[in-house]
């Protein structure tokens, strides 16, 4: 497949020539597994992160332990600040992200962002997964870009690949995926702020369902393209 030869030779150039400052985070979708079934090709010692929120499926779960153990890898896993997250609990209850937008996005800030600040801490290069087609956010996707939040090189390897493409990818690699795909579920993160989708549904029509269609960013990507 041309786009999957194009995806590995700019990981390669970025694996390559800045492995010891370079971030790939896997959310554990079907973007993510694909973009670490080419990275563990080459480079099993590159640095894998991923959020536990504490609240995601325990597909997720589960297919973090088989993606370990089917590529001989370890990703990293961060956790929310416990404190931070017990005082806006009790603060603001245990599901206050369907009360507002304002409250969802304080959630997704201690359970996902605070984490993401200090596993990309000293690095200069941040991997993604990101693709065009998943929301109206990302129209504009570039395969490498400047990201003023963070100040770092990122880098969207399959970011003009289509959905299909994706799932070309996992069948011809055999690729471990979440099991919740499978079963409506195209775009998956935590367990309460994500369902099945209908057919015809956008893709990331399951998450924050709630909430206006431009909005629908947890807050790790913003400033160029969500």
């Amino acid at each position: 497949m041309l786009k999957g030869a194009g995806s590995r030779e700019i990981l390669n150039y970025f694996m390559e020539n800045y492995k010891e400052e370079a971030v790939f985070t896997n959310s554990l979708g079907a973007e993510g597994q694909v973009l670490t079934d080419m990275i563990a090709a080459g480079h099993k010692d590159a640095y894998i992160i991923t959020l536990d929120t504490g609240r995601l499926f325990p597909e997720t779960y589960t297919l973090i332990d088989k993606t370990n153990k089917h590529y001989d890898i370890k990703i990293d896993i961060f956790f929310p600040d416990y404190k931070r997250v017990q005082k806006m609990v009790k603060e603001k209850g245990i599901n206050l992200f369907y009360e507002s937008a304002e409250n969802r996005k304080l959630c997704c800030h201690i359970r996902k962002v605070e984490p993401l600040q200090r596993a990309i801490q000293g690095r200069t290069v941040w991997i993604t997964g990101r693709r065009r087609d998943q929301s109206i956010t990302r129209l504009s996707l570039q395969p490498v870009e400047w990201d003023d939040q963070y100040n770092m090189i990122k880098v969207n390897p399959i970011y003009d690949w289509s959905e299909e493409d994706v799932w070309d990818y996992i069948k011809e690699n055999n690729v471990p995926y979440n099991e919740l795909h499978d079963k409506g579920y195209p775009s998956i993160g935590c367990e309460p702020c994500t369902r099945a989708v209908k057919p015809g549904e956008h893709i990331r029509a399951g998450r924050w369902w709630w909430e206006e269609p431009e909005k629908k960013e947890c807050g790790l990507h913003i400033n160029n393209n969500s």
